[in-house]
């Protein structure tokens, strides 16, 4: 199986159940592995046959920043179900992180997998 990756992803949002949380913006980063067969697009060398990054990251960047979820677990459910969906990726591994959210944690989220994970 070969892995299509997005790093640390961050995108400004409204999110979170706290009155205080839903009047300002907070930056989430997200994590994605997408299972994705490269052997087409490594022998044509054409972007066209990729599942192109660029093309995820800014659908992505775009839903997330006009999102108002008050969970994180909803909004990761969104994401998950728009790359599969959208760019026809069979399984999503996808972290979605609140940096800072917690004193003393670096960041908190959650991790999903949908769809099934090749071989």
């Amino acid at each position: 199986m070969d892995i299509v990756f997005i790093e640390d992803l961050r995108i400004d949002a409204v999110i979170g159940i706290y009155d205080w949380e839903r009047r300002v913006r907070q930056t989430l980063s997200l994590d994605i592995e997408m299972a994705f067969d490269n052997t087409v697009p490594a022998a044509s060398d054409d972007i066209a046959h990729t599942l192109n990054y660029k093309d995820v990251s800014k659908r992505l960047m775009t839903y997330v920043g006009e999102s108002s979820f008050g969970l994180v677990e909803t909004l990761a459910e969104r994401c998950a179900a728009i790359i599969r969906e959208e760019f026809g990726v069979a399984w999503v591994s996808l972290k979605l992180s609140k940096p800072g959210a917690v004193r003393g944690a670096k960041a908190v989220g959650v991790r999903i997998e949908r769809g099934k994970r090749p071989d």
